[in-house]
């Protein structure tokens, strides 16, 4: 059971966390729903999320389950309408949906797996950005925090989808902070480093980099909490690390 903490930083606020199933996207909407805001748990699939807003709400949270694709624009749009249908408005995105299909040299990669990475980290994050900023303008000041990588920034052999797609969102976040920073509404890219999940390059990133922190998907979320609680006019267009190597 999700049980409320004593906390509650985030009362009054309504979050949306994409691929909020597993990982590290279920960790930071369980954290933010028990710091008090109303959550959004969205991913492709709807049982994960199903299972996460029932914890939520027996825990004394209020969550909604929704199943949406970040490809897909109008079920993007579709998402951002249900959540401000049921909580009456959006003041936290969080962009964490993400694959790592192509893990070849770009010599023998298969393009559909490249494209298919490509739309899902990088495009993906540009249609729920676009969809939720009106509702954000609404509230008059928001947060989107959008989940990069050190290999954004570096690239890694062999994962060049991946490396082009965190990178593009990077500039993605630069791009729409400088857009909405008249608007109170922050963008800022939170960089986990290696983490231990389905998808994680995380032990391989420790091997090549000993003493590097590999990470459970709870140790994101001081983070997360720290960038969706700073002041309307605070940080935008910023990467925060975690990661215990240069990354630059």
């Amino acid at each position: 059971m999700i049980d409320h903490v004593a906390s509650r930083a985030l009362a009054g606020k309504v979050a949306l966390v994409t691929g909020a199933g597993r990982g590290i996207g279920r960790a930071i909407a369980a954290a933010f729903a028990r710091a008090g805001a109303a959550t959004a748990c969205a991913a492709r699939t709807l049982h994960e999320t199903e299972a996460l807003a029932a914890e939520i709400t027996a825990g004394g949270g209020v969550a909604l389950a929704l199943r949406a694709d970040v490809t897909d624009a109008p079920a993007v749009d579709d998402m951002m309408a249900n959540t401000v249908r049921r909580f009456g408005g959006l003041d936290i995105l969080v962009v964490n949906a993400g694959v790592n299909l192509s893990k070849s040299a770009v010599e023998d990669s298969v393009p559909a797996d490249w494209r298919a990475t490509i739309d899902t980290n990088l495009s993906g994050a540009y249609l729920c950005a676009r969809a939720a900023i009106p509702h954000l303008k609404q509230r008059g000041a928001g947060k989107i925090i959008m989940i990069g990588s050190g290999i954004g920034h570096r690239g890694a052999a062999t994962r060049s989808a991946y490396a082009c797609s965190k990178a593009g969102l990077w500039m993605l976040t630069r791009v729409l902070g400088q857009e909405l920073q008249e608007f109170n509404i922050s963008v800022n890219e939170l960089m986990p480093g290696p983490v231990d999940t389905s998808m994680s390059v995380g032990g391989s990133v420790a091997a090549q980099q000993p003493g590097e922190w590999v990470k459970q998907p709870e140790d994101v979320v001081p983070l997360a909490l720290f960038l969706a609680t700073q002041p309307d006019k605070g940080p935008t267009a910023q990467t925060f690390s975690l990661a215990r190597r240069d990354v630059w």
